[in-house]
């Protein structure tokens, strides 16, 4: 699946959810799922309105204020403990990393010294593990999105006043296609920034789609020149495919490689865990020889471009190399989408992919087999195969949404 995010009037973290939500995201299961987080109570609310005869969804997280400022550390905690799906841990991770990184620049500090405080706020934690929720509940696997306007002006935060762009907005969006807007006021806000350069694939007009659903999001400011919306368009890509029918999607992703002979091994492990919180896609190392017949480790990370300059200085900052190569490259992909199942061994997701011909193909998702496995005493192997036996006997019939895990 496809989201396209239509940011003709910015981008901010309660639009993103408000998209979501609009689009047929039940509330109930985002406050459920968001639960699972170790922090102060919360409700999620969402509300119709109306902007220029657009009817969107304004979405409020009501939570008690609190002075704490959290760290790079304390939200990688609160994340983890969470319980909630790898795939959505990794992308929040990797949002809180990019805002990270920009805030770093900008304080002249070490990314793990930044102290968050609007955005360590709880209602912008929400604001982003629930984006990550709603991609993973739609089995949405490519983000793309427009330029981003920008208004003028000056807005408040903690450090006092500052110009708009903000600092930390316009340090994420290196790299990324934006224009000025004759509005005064913050259009793209630093975690609407951060989700969409952490998430998109590409910045360009419309694609082309099969819509399924369309979401608006309000933000909370309204413009007397244009409604105050974001539009989050889902759907199946068209363009793009190899073959002969909807066999193959294709994209273009970066590869980043170096080779290393004079490091600790030890750092590998933690190399690779700082690479996928930086938004890596994939990582390897690859056992090789080098000149003078020496042994060594070329590592090779899969990456977004946005994501390029991240992964750059992470592997600069946490190894011995002394620089390295980037490259694009195209990929070809099978479409597929992630669907929740009631089996016998209870509720788990498994992925459908289509083959070249129209094959179907059942993967289970692999954190619910090692649940149902430990829940229930069976070797991994067997809950694997078992599970996806009976979703290709189901023929893939989709259930509602979950409230009770």
């Amino acid at each position: 699946m496809l989201a396209y995010f239509d940011c003709f009037s910015g981008i901010s973290g309660d639009m993103t959810l408000g998209a979501f939500i609009d689009s047929g995201i039940p509330v109930e299961r985002l406050q459920h799922d968001l639960s699972r987080l170790p922090i102060e109570p919360f409700t999620i609310r969402a509300t119709p309105v109306e902007r220029h005869g657009i009817r969107a969804t304004l979405c409020d997280i009501q939570a008690p204020e609190t002075r704490s400022h959290r760290s790079l550390a304390d939200i990688r905690q609160l994340i983890d403990k969470s319980g909630l799906p790898d795939s959505v841990k990794a992308s929040a991770l990797s949002i809180f990393h990019r805002l990270a990184s920009a805030e770093a620049g900008i304080h002249g500090c070490d990314i793990e010294a930044v102290h968050f405080h609007e955005v360590g706020a709880v209602d912008a934690i929400l604001d982003i593990v629930g984006c990550c929720l709603c991609l993973d509940y739609l089995g949405i696997t490519r983000v793309e999105a427009s330029a981003l306007p920008q208004g003028h002006g000056f807005v408040d935060c903690r450090h006092g006043r500052i110009p708009l762009p903000a600092p930390a907005t316009l340090a994420i969006l290196k790299d990324i296609p934006i224009y000025g807007m004759a509005v005064e006021g913050e259009l793209v806000t630093p975690t609407g920034a951060a989700i969409i350069t952490t998430l998109g694939n590409a910045f360009g007009p419309l694609p082309a789609m099969s819509v399924s659903s369309i979401g608006y999001g309000a933000g909370h400011k309204e413009f007397p020149s244009h409604p105050n919306l974001l539009r989050i368009v889902i759907g199946s890509p068209l363009g793009d495919r190899l073959g002969s029918g909807n066999d193959c999607l294709t994209d273009t992703v970066q590869v980043i490689e170096t080779t290393i002979d004079d490091m600790n091994p030890e750092i590998f492990s933690y190399l690779m865990e700082a690479l996928f919180a930086g938004g890596a896609l994939d990582v390897y190392w690859i056992p090789v020889y080098m000149k003078k017949n020496r042994p060594a480790t070329l590592v090779q990370v899969l990456c977004r471009a946005p994501q390029v300059t991240t992964l750059r200085d992470v592997l600069f900052n946490e190894t011995t190399t002394i620089g390295m190569r980037v490259s694009s490259v195209q990929r070809w992909t099978l479409p597929r989408e992630t669907i929740e199942m009631v089996l016998s061994m209870g509720r788990v997701s498994v992925k459908k992919i289509t083959l070249p011909g129209g094959e179907i193909r059942w993967v289970p998702e692999f954190e619910d087999c090692r649940r149902v496995a430990r829940a229930q005493g069976l070797s991994i192997r067997r809950v694997y195969e078992q599970i996806a036996r009976e979703a290709s006997g189901a023929a893939g019939a989709a259930l509602p949404p979950a409230t009770d895990h």
